[in-house]
């Protein structure tokens, strides 16, 4: 019996049938249309139809997962060339590619942080990881069969009992625990549940309890996650293609509104991720961390966060909003005067129709990385 069925990716044997199961799916047609192509494509006569057969034309030669992944490289070589003007990568030099890797990343994006690390990885001859993502995510059950063909595992973190929650966190940690000890694969995790909306990247302890919770009772906290080779990774977006909505549902949540997602709305935020202008990209990984033996849970958690965000890559953006909300970094920024001005009318006009709280918040995504540094700085 297997006993990750349920959460696992999928498997070669999986392939054909999933991807056949995907291309007869209606929704998965429509969605893919709306990613690719502008709205009056749709009025064409049979275009669904030419879609259809188009994505059977591309599938016939997909019998595997590697072969679906090279497919996944070519859309993401195409959205580093497309919406990226400049994407740089530090510290995958510090990895031996014969060993496997926790990396624990702080989270912006929901589908591209890992995607571009991964990206990256392959173009070092590093093996793909296995990447996490929460059941709020699944919705749809051909959502997650495409995650599941690209190597993603669920975590249940929701529903249920608490007895069922349980179970679901300790199966999510053993499968964890074989990835990388008898598969000898990575695998991807954010720092905490959701993304960093606000701009503040911070460790989640529960996040490391969950991980540690298959050994908790044979290992210690330090010996757990000293053996896991931790890598700690930093991801930072000149721009945010979702940031004007992140700072309507951040406004929303403050004036304690309640903020009820609309139907699809994270997969309309992968689509945006995915085709929105990102401006400069950086990805800065450490090297493995190695911790001493008395830590506990709140010890890593912190030391994660420092170390993602003293690698934070700040752009004129990060130090434009902090100006327009009065914060004062003491001319740290490499950046000059005009290109912070230059920053300044971008996101103005990013904000153009926001409400009041709205571009405080929409602010506050940019700022928060800036004052995030400074705090650590005066620690």
């Amino acid at each position: 019996m297997d006993q990750f069925l349920s959460i696992r990716p999928y498997q070669d044997h999986e392939v054909e049938d999933v991807l056949e199961s995907l291309i007869n799916n209606f929704d998965v047609l429509k969605a893919l249309i709306g990613l690719q192509y502008p709205k009056y494509f749709t009025k064409i006569p049979l275009f669904k139809f030419y879609v259809k057969q188009r994505l059977k034309y591309k599938a016939r030669n997909i019998k595997t997962i590697n072969d679906y992944q090279d497919i996944f490289k070519d859309l993401m070589d195409r959205v580093v060339d497309e919406s990226i003007s400049n994407f740089s990568v530090n510290g995958i030099s510090k990895l031996d590619n014969a060993n496997s890797y926790l990396f624990i990343s702080n989270h912006r994006d929901i589908s591209l942080d890992a995607a571009l690390l991964n990206l990256s990885l392959y173009k070092s001859n590093h093996k793909t990881f296995n990447i996490a993502v929460g059941n709020n995510l699944m919705e749809e059950t051909w959502a997650s069969d495409l995650m599941r063909l690209n190597k993603s595992f669920i975590i249940h973190r929701s529903g249920g009992t608490k007895k069922e929650i349980y179970k679901s966190l300790l199966l999510a940690s053993q499968f964890i625990q074989k990835t990388i000890f008898e598969i000898n694969e990575s695998v991807w995790i954010a720092q905490k549940q959701g993304r960093a909306k606000d701009g503040l990247d911070e460790t989640d302890p529960a996040l490391l309890k969950m991980i540690h919770l298959n050994k908790r009772k044979s290992h210690s906290v330090a010996e757990h996650f000293n053996s896991l080779n931790l890598v700690a990774v930093s991801i930072s977006y000149e721009l945010d293609p979702n940031d004007r909505l992140k700072a309507i549902e951040l406004n929303a949540t403050d004036e304690n509104i309640i903020y009820e997602k609309k139907r699809n709305e994270d997969l309309n935020s992968i689509a945006n991720g995915i085709t929105g202008l990102k401006g400069n990209v950086s990805i800065n990984l450490s090297e493995p961390l190695n911790f001493e033996a008395e830590v506990n849970y709140d010890d890593i958690a912190e030391i994660i966060t420092n170390v993602i965000i003293k690698m934070y890559e700040l752009h004129p953006t990060n130090y434009a909003a902090a100006s327009m909300l009065g914060v004062n970094y003491k001319n740290k920024s490499k950046f000059s005067l005009d290109d912070i001005n230059k920053s300044k009318q971008i996101l103005e006009k990013r904000m153009n129709g926001l409400g009041e709280g709205a571009c405080s918040k929409f602010l506050e995504q940019y700022a928060n990385p800036v004052m995030q540094k400074i705090k650590l700085n005066k620690s």
